[in-house]
């Protein structure tokens, strides 16, 4: 009796997506441009991510009808350009189906590229966030009782909380959680390089970001639906989300104003400063690495020691410690001291008028002692 019931339900349902949908497939075989672009505009105007992405400062033009229009105009080429049209054609695709796969598909991928392009940083930790609160055993969902047949809900408006936390743990609005929020400081930046071609930083590492949004949660004291918690766990973060616009763009089209970049080479005058400090900081190199060698007697082992100290403590890139200097060099955690100290002793002897000259001379003696470096180890000396 339940199943006679249940089948005129699914096709009163499927009856009311038939309705709700476009005519996709009359307009495709009219070649109907016009009526094809109104359905457009019609999903990128009902579209909840594209709300969620004007909040987020996608959607930049002015005024709402703008933006949905250039919206919709970049959906209709990206749709033409892939042939996706000829495909619903050719795959005798319903009305509904093919608004499925637009709004939910394309329109979907051609914001959250748009989002990760204008928002590298931002996008990355949200997803981050949200993979940890759903695997971690510290955090459980609050809106849910356990049961398979509850209605879907959307991963940005579900609620996490503590996993400790009995779940009719009462909430609270969203002014009093920024306001309790303030209280963590803001973490220091990792700027360790990761991903594929190590032109990005970390930020912050999985274990560091799991205890910041613990210590979110419990600032909170309070279950937090996930959109709320990115954004609360971010403000603790120092996110830098560098777009880069070109300049002048359409403007000479338009006959307006034409705008030039500042020409940031050297002038006469500051390429023989430059020059002259340049010349300068090699000088005091040449004094600072003599004051070295005199420091150990003139002895080669021990300089040459000394300069693998200089350059694996204070120039190298990679920041070692003086743990793993000491056994690189092959020598003791105490005589890396040793010479950590008289280093230090002697760059406190220089004097430097401005920070110019200060920066010419890290960069000339960073120059020099790799290049002392290289040749200790081409010639077989512990450097």
């Amino acid at each position: 009796m339940s199943a006679i019931k249940e089948q005129p339900r699914s096709t009163r349902a499927g009856f009311e997506r038939q309705s709700r949908s476009g005519a996709w497939i009359e307009s495709l075989r009219c070649s109907d441009v016009s009526r094809l672009w109104a359905e457009l505009h019609r999903l990128v105007s009902h579209h909840p991510l594209v709300r969620a992405s004007r909040s987020a400062g996608l959607l930049i033009e002015e005024g709402t009808h703008n933006a949905y229009t250039d919206l919709t105009q970049e959906l209709f080429v990206q749709l033409l350009s892939k042939g996706r049209f000829q495909h619903y054609l050719d795959t005798e695709m319903t009305n509904a189906e093919i608004e499925c796969e637009v709004g939910q598909i394309e329109l979907t991928n051609l914001l959250t590229a748009e989002l990760r392009k204008r928002h590298p940083e931002s996008y990355r930790l949200a997803r981050r966030i949200s993979t940890l609160i759903q695997s971690s055993a510290n955090f459980c969902r609050f809106d849910t009782s356990g049961i398979d047949d509850e209605p879907h809900r959307r991963l940005a408006d579900r609620i996490y909380g503590l996993s400790e936390w009995p779940l009719n743990k009462p909430r609270r609005d969203s002014n009093d959680l920024e306001q309790r929020i303030k209280m963590i400081a803001v973490r220091q930046r990792d700027t360790r390089m990761v991903g594929c071609t190590g032109d990005s930083q970390i930020v912050i590492g999985n274990a560091d970001l799991e205890d910041l949004i613990i210590s979110v949660l419990e600032a909170a004291d309070a279950p937090v639906d996930v959109r709320a918690l990115r954004s609360l766990v971010m403000s603790r973060l120092p996110v830098m989300d560098i777009y880069l616009v070109p300049l002048g763009g359409d403007d000479a089209d338009d006959g307006g104003n034409q705008f030039e970049p500042v020409d940031g080479g050297d002038d006469p005058e500051q390429g023989l400063m430059r020059r002259e400090s340049e010349r300068e900081a090699a000088n005091f190199v040449d004094g600072f690495l003599k004051s070295l060698h005199e420091t150990v007697r003139g002895k080669v082992k021990q300089y040459n020691r000394m300069l693998g100290v200089l350059w694996h403590c204070y120039l190298s890139p990679d920041h070692a410690t003086q743990l793993e200097v000491a056994a690189t060099l092959g020598v003791s955690d105490s005589l890396v001291s040793d010479y950590r100290r008289r280093i230090e002793q002697e760059l406190r002897s220089l004097s430097f008028g401005e920070i110019e000259e200060a920066r010419q001379f890290e960069m000339a003696l960073r120059e020099r002692v790799r290049a002392l470096v290289l040749v200790g180890d081409e010639e077989g000396v512990p450097v």
